[in-house]
């Protein structure tokens, strides 16, 4: 999957009520500001989710309105800070790109249906006010859902509330922009840190045999290495490798395919892209994997408990 655009900037457009043009007031955007995070790194939990779009819920009525300044910012003309986009869109963004540098995947478009969680939220208040001191209130709830028994596994609000002085001399569009940032970033890292502990700790088959896991109080974290698909240059030496299981009372199933990324259903419940590495109740599972432009393939396979179980699929054009 390929990393999802990061939110680059935002303009913030300053107009008198009823001005039919923001003219000069609008902020160029191209480079002024940092993304969430660095760009996603690939993704290196099985947690796959897709994100609604959050809904606001803000009393004043208009999606772009960020708040009201009663002094003096340079570049701005009136009294209203109004954004380029609906803060609707902004937090959603921010949200996804969050989740994604934390290693999830984040599915959007027809792979959105794969999805094993589905995040949704209400943005209760997002305010930046330029007074004596910049003012910014900020409430977002997020609802986290299993799609596969329709229960909300997480669910909470987050806020967010400081002031600072613009400083000696004064505002800009720039300053006020970076600042609203910040505040988001706050309440969106805080976000995905409580979810994150929340399903790690409810779900740590999802998490654990995962490169990249995060210990989390409560859970066994065990770090693997990362499988190596054949045609790759390189071949894993399974005698030096030892992959502990979490549960005693688990087995462990490695699927890996040629070409590798591929996507991977188990009993048709989609976990994550090939190389993959799970700790699974023992049972039979049927493996389903798929590549754009392949054919297809389909096994059966045992997992034992306390055994290691590991497939390799060629899939054919």
């Amino acid at each position: 999957m390929s990393p999802l655009p990061q939110l680059a900037s935002i303009a913030v457009l300053l107009s008198v009520a009823g001005c039919s043009s923001v003219g000069d007031s609008t902020l160029a955007t191209a480079g002024q500001y940092p993304a969430a995070d660095s760009p996603a790194p690939a993704p290196r939990y099985v947690a796959a989710m897709r994100v609604n779009k959050y809904a606001d819920e803000r009393k004043h009525g208009n999606p772009r309105l960020l708040g009201i300044s009663t002094l003096l910012v340079r570049g701005v003309r009136g009294n209203q800070l109004l954004l380029d986009q609906d803060m609707a869109n902004l937090v959603t963004t921010e949200i996804k790109n969050r989740f994604a540098a934390e290693g999830y995947q984040v599915l959007e478009g027809s792979a959105a249906s794969d999805a094993l969680f589905e995040v949704s939220g209400v943005i209760k208040d997002f305010t930046l006010n330029v007074k004596n001191r910049d003012e910014i209130n900020i409430a977002i709830g997020t609802t986290v859902k299993d799609l596969r028994s329709g229960a909300a596994l997480w669910s909470g609000l987050v806020t967010e509330k400081s002031d600072r002085f613009a400083g000696v001399s004064g505002n800009n569009k720039d300053d006020v922009v970076a600042y609203m940032y910040k505040g988001l970033r706050v309440v969106t890292r805080k976000t995905v840190e409580a979810a994150s502990a929340s399903l790690m700790a409810s779900q740590p088959g999802l998490f654990n045999l995962t490169p990249g896991a995060r210990a989390i109080p409560g859970v066994t974290v065990h770090v693997a290495p990362a499988a190596i698909a054949p045609g790759d240059g390189a071949q894993p030496d399974s005698t030096s490798v030892s992959v502990p299981l979490a549960n005693a009372g688990t087995g462990l199933l490695l699927v890996n395919t040629t070409p590798s990324r591929a996507r991977v259903y188990l009993d048709g419940v989609y976990y994550g892209m090939s190389p993959l590495r799970l700790e699974m109740e023992p049972g039979v599972y049927t493996v389903l994997v798929k590549l754009n432009n392949y054919k297809a393939e389909t096994e059966k396979v045992s997992v034992r408990k306390g055994d290691r179980t590991e497939m390799e699929l060629s899939l054919e054009r």
